[in-house]
């Protein structure tokens, strides 16, 4: 393990902050006692995570900090070493811009070594990033802009069009200009003074229910923060972890650049235009990647794909970003031997709960509780914590280091997210004696037909079984008798039609593995709405139940003879 290098720095914040990640990494398989005695490290009243933590571990180490793979297989390898001085170059050349300290800078930057010396850069500075996906729009960028104020916008030239309207707000640095970089210098920047308190990045939600809300989030909250999501993984040092995920998400934060390097690992990154199943289980294979993090659509998609032969290095496998439906864990188990960890977090936070590595995982359930997240479930009628369903919440009485400090510029949302002493996530979910916690839905998701309660993941983890079904998400469907019905809204497999006898099979089949109250009934065939992140608009389909488009094709339970006989 290397030694901190403090020149220039917060001696007392590197070294308590390694203590505090090598505490998780000791006690990784132990989680009893991980919860138990792990405290957020005190990192002192000065702290700036690239310059106290990563260029502290990070310069003159030759080992590889960054691999990115592009999607013809081509590969460029960054050492550590490397990474710390080519940011120092870009940090100088964005001062040479006027970016300082507190500055806003939107970056709009793809799965390319530039994103990553970007950030690291503007961290130098003590100014602000707003991570901000390639595929925003023009008017989303303006929105952006203008409601992050942000004054500097980094992006490729690709985007010129797309940021032509800002000229006039913002200042537009282009990565076509990155010849003049390499020619400054690459030593160590002075610090930037600035506090754990002071903002360190912004960013927008994905707005699966309601409009992106706008994110805050400190020095610390992120760069100290994931040490919960490090343990979650369970990372260690000279992991080589990919992470499957957009740049522009918190989720990118979480698993292609604060965990890892908190673990100094080796960041991977497979740089493709269109997942292919069979092309990324050769890249895993090809570049010993020892841990793994997915989205459940990116694991359905793999247990469609050949998994015959395991790529040897794996070791930890991990889905955030939706809850992973039961068939798929059991899938990639039996063909493996390896069990996919469920875990959730939004970005208002770092990880909260997950299975962790060593522990017992029920099917089903998200984890438990992870160290030093107050998590507590909280009635949604009375507000009280409870053992029963509630909605997944954290306890302010302390508040967590990797919460967010608010929402900005939106105090109404920002105090309904805090009411009654905790922060509210909005998902609802059950706990059991062992402290297991089970997702149930989203608070807005979750809905009644014949007076039960039906919560949609449930109905989705039957349907999704079915070969034919790629994804599903139910909502209710207003019914003349029932107020409503479960309705499934369906995107198929290669290889099935959106056929009546594909209807009545997967009705069928959903038929035999839900209580008669779960029952689905109606279907539709189509490509699921999404935000730019890849999460379904639920929102969108109830809606449109509201007002269904005259053309579109709805089977009904009712019109199937065949489920009448028994079928």
């Amino acid at each position: 393990m290397s030694q901190p290098r403090t020149e220039g720095g917060t001696a007392s914040a590197n070294t308590n902050l390694r203590a505090a990640r090598d505490h998780l990494i000791a006690n990784r398989s132990d989680y009893t006692h991980a919860l138990a005695t792990f405290t957020w490290p005190d990192v002192g009243p000065k702290f700036s995570w690239a310059h106290d933590w990563f260029d502290a571990f990070a310069t003159d180490n030759p080992n590889p900090g960054l691999v990115i793979v592009q999607d013809g297989g081509d590969a460029r390898t960054y050492s550590f070493d490397e990474v710390v001085r080519a940011s120092n170059q870009v940090a100088r050349w964005l001062q040479q811009q006027g970016v300082t300290k507190g500055d806003v800078v939107l970056v709009m930057l793809g799965n390319q070594v530039e994103l990553w010396q970007t950030v690291l850069a503007i961290m130098k500075l003590g100014a602000v990033t707003v991570p901000t996906t390639p595929a925003a729009g023009s008017l989303e960028l303006v929105d952006r802009v203008e409601r992050a104020a942000a004054t500097f916008v980094v992006c490729n030239d690709a985007d010129a069009s797309k940021v032509a309207s800002l000229e006039g707000s913002c200042k537009v640095l282009m990565t076509s200009r990155w010849e003049e970089v390499g020619r400054l210098d690459d030593s160590r920047l002075p610090h930037p003074g600035t506090t754990p308190a002071e903002r360190l990045l912004l960013y927008f939600t994905s707005g699966t229910t309601t409009a992106p809300k706008l994110v805050e989030h400190t020095q610390i909250s992120y760069p100290v923060g994931h040490l919960s999501t490090m343990y979650w993984v369970g990372l260690q040092p000279g992991d080589v972890h990919l992470n499957v995920s957009s740049p522009g998400w918190a989720k990118h934060a979480w698993s292609s650049l604060f965990a890892p390097w908190l673990a100094e690992a080796t960041v991977m990154v497979y740089a493709y235009e269109r997942f292919d199943a069979g092309r990324f289980l050769q890249v895993l294979a090809d570049h010993e990647v020892t841990t793994l993090c997915a989205p459940p659509t990116v694991w359905r998609m793999l247990i469609n794909a050949d998994l015959s032969t395991r790529p040897a290095a794996l070791r930890e496998l991990v889905a955030a970003g939706e809850p992973l439906n039961p068939e798929v864990i059991q899938q990639v188990r039996t063909a493996w031997g390896l069990t996919i960890r469920d875990g959730f977090g939004q970005t208002e936070s770092t990880a909260q709960v997950g299975n962790t590595p060593g522990s017992e995982l029920k099917i089903g359930s998200m984890g438990r509780p992870l160290p030093g997240m107050p998590v507590v479930l909280v009635d949604v009628l009375s507000g009280e914590p409870t053992r029963a369903e509630g909605e997944i919440c954290l306890d302010l009485a302390e508040y967590p280091v990797a919460l967010m400090t608010g929402y900005q510029n939106d105090p109404e949302r920002d105090a309904e997210a805090k009411r009654g002493g905790y922060y509210h996530t909005g998902d609802v979910a059950t706990i059991d004696d062992d402290g297991y916690i089970t997702y149930v839905g989203r608070t807005d998701d979750v809905f009644k037909a014949s007076d039960y309660k039906i919560s949609p993941f449930e109905l989705e983890s039957a349907l999704i079984e079915h070969p034919a079904v790629a994804e599903a998400a139910v909502v209710p469907a207003p019914d003349p008798v029932r107020l409503a019905v479960p309705k499934a809204y369906v995107s198929l497999a290669p290889g099935y039609d959106a056929s009546r006898d594909t209807a009545l099979d997967i009705l069928a089949f959903a038929r035999d593995r839900l209580a008669p109250y779960q029952r689905v009934r109606r279907l539709e065939f189509i490509d699921l709405p999404k935000t730019i992140s890849g999460k379904i608009r639920r929102v969108d389909l109830r809606a449109r139940e509201v007002d269904r488009p005259a053309a579109s094709e709805e089977f009904r339970d009712d019109e199937f003879p065949e489920l009448r006989t028994g079928r």
